[in-house]
């Protein structure tokens, strides 16, 4: 199928684009002369509100972003999806993430309740305190060691549902192969009540592997023996042979499957650390939570659909307005890694270079996507929001209701920043306003008029709004669904595979002669002569 470039309503898009910005058509010009425009330009679901209506949109344009959909086939894609088809061409399989999380397809369902079932005995086996270590100690302290996908969604779950975290059980993540970040977190822990996850669908990712054998090492080193490794090493692979050698009891290994991505895998026994930290039954709200945004996704017509919405929303301004970078602001410091979350998401999914015919791509795909909770990047980054010469589209994330009644003050303070921080990106100031409050405060019209060129604020900057009521399991998982669809809905429309990653290989691949270089003390790099001089030197530090 050709890309979005290719069909007729990307020219007629192009048409509007130029009408909008010859007429110096803005967001609030259109608030102003249509009172209906946030009911025209909002989804409500029961889960959460998401309001577009801070969009560089009007609704001729909006009614041309559908017609793109339709005429890139994006319903037969989004059946394709959900009917277990093969949209992953360069891996020749489908992407089932959707398995996972209550939809039949393929014949998956046994096969997926069985491991969420053996999930759930080895979580009731550790929360309910019958899972021993050694010495007869109950695991206090889970340590998830993996990186990517298999870090990325279960530290991001973990972190949002601390509220929900009930008994006993503390969890913990390692990922860098920077040995500092494991022994920063192993310091605070005791051998005998730790267990550890090893998170590898190959069991020899380097990093995962490192770390695992560093934390093996650990618990040797400190009382424990071979034949207690069963009981504080548990996997999630499908290398079974790889794990058993490495000292795990075969029934303490998860599957994973090919079928899912590591990226898209925190609903399969990788979401493992969440279940121990929030129980089962937390655990399986999440997945209906994103069993009901596929559902959405699936059967909600497009005018209608929070994730196709989102796409096209992102392909406008990437494909009209040359915007380079996304960033998302969750005003919930339970959200602080949601951003690093579909960073991933998006930029592994949506950073390719060919379409699926193997050519190149003939526009820029994906974005940049960054951000960090509000308020802090309003002390930081949002100057370059508000002032700077880029756009760059805004999410802002708010929860309605706060922790409990004793802190809606300061939960009323949020999102009032929430909701001014998106005014303020949309209105800005003009040059006379800036005039007349200088004047208004007292300064004379000379200096009034040299210093309001710095303040002036140029608005017209484009934000969506998701409002949750709560922040719970469910809508977590509601939220982040509707991200994955929003990724595939953009890979469709630029006809590439949101599902592979071999740009990840290279930099593996590459790392191995270098290793090698800078273990051997006699081997000289054969490398170009940056790195070359870089093992050198680092070779001659070490030594001193």
């Amino acid at each position: 199928m050709p890309s979005a470039v290719h069909m007729p309503a990307w020219q007629q898009l192009q048409t509007a684009r130029n009408t909008l910005v010859e007429q110096k058509t803005t967001i609030h010009q259109q608030f102003e002369s249509d009172p209906l425009r946030f009911d025209r330009f909002s989804v409500k679901t029961p889960e959460l509100v998401f309001d577009y209506s801070k969009n560089l949109l009007t609704a001729d344009i909006q009614q041309l972003l559908f017609d793109l959909a339709d005429q890139c086939q994006l319903p037969v894609a989004i059946d394709r999806m959900f009917t277990g088809q093969s949209i992953n061409p360069t891996e020749r399989r489908p992407a089932l993430h959707v398995a996972l999380r209550g939809h039949h397809v393929n014949g998956l369902e046994k096969e997926v309740a069985a491991v969420r079932e053996k999930m759930a005995e080895f979580v009731g086996a550790i929360r309910g305190g019958s899972w021993k270590g050694c010495y007869g100690d109950t695991i206090t302290d889970v340590v998830n060691i993996g990186i990517g996908g298999s870090h990325l969604g279960p530290a991001m779950v973990v972190r949002a549902l601390e509220n929900f975290a009930v008994g006993h059980v503390r969890c913990h993540f390692i990922s860098n192969v920077d040995p500092a970040a494991a022994l920063r977190v192993l310091s605070r822990l005791k051998p005998a009540s730790t267990l550890f996850i090893v998170a590898s669908k190959s069991f020899s990712t380097l990093e995962t592997h490192q770390n695992a054998l560093l934390a093996r090492r650990w618990f040797l080193d400190n009382g424990g023996a071979e034949r207690d490794l069963r009981k504080h090493f548990v996997a999630v692979s499908s290398n079974v042979e790889a794990a058993a050698a490495f000292g795990i009891d075969e029934k303490n290994i998860f599957p994973m499957w090919d079928w899912v991505g590591g990226r898209y895998s925190l609903w399969s026994a990788i979401g493992l650390p969440i279940a121990l930290s929030v129980g089962m039954d937390h655990f399986r709200e999440l997945l209906t939570g994103a069993h009901h945004a596929d559902e959405h996704f699936r059967t909600q017509p497009l005018s209608d659909n929070i994730p196709v919405i989102m796409g096209l929303l992102t392909a406008w301004y990437g494909g009209f307005y040359n915007t380079t970078s996304q960033v998302v602001l969750p005003y919930s410091q339970s959200l602080e890694l949601f951003p690093a979350f579909l960073q991933q998401l998006s930029m592994e999914s949506l950073g390719k270079g060919v379409n699926l015919a193997g050519d190149a791509a003939e526009l820029d795909t994906g974005q940049v996507v960054w951000g960090a909770p509000g308020t802090d990047g309003q002390h930081s980054f949002h100057q370059l929001l508000h002032q700077g010469t880029r756009i760059i589209p805004a999410d802002f994330i708010a929860v309605a209701a706060s922790p409990g009644s004793a802190y809606r003050e300061q939960q009323d303070h949020l999102l009032a920043n929430c909701f001014s921080q998106s005014q303020a990106l949309m209105d800005g100031k003009s040059l006379d306003q800036a005039v007349a409050e200088l004047k208004a405060a007292g300064m004379d019209d000379n200096a009034a008029r040299e210093l309001a060129p710095h303040k002036v604020i140029p608005g017209n900057r484009p934000s969506n709004t998701f409002l949750l009521h709560k922040l719970t399991p469910h809508t977590l998982g509601y939220l982040t669904a509707l991200y994955e669809h929003a990724v595939y809905v953009q890979s469709v429309l630029w006809d590439i595979n949101a599902f592979d990653q071999w740009g990840v290989e290279l930099g593996k691949k590459l790392s191995g002669p270098i290793f090698s270089a800078l273990a051997d003390p006699d081997k000289q790099g054969d490398f170009d002569a940056s790195t070359n001089n870089l093992i050198a030197i680092c070779k001659t530090w070490q030594e001193d």
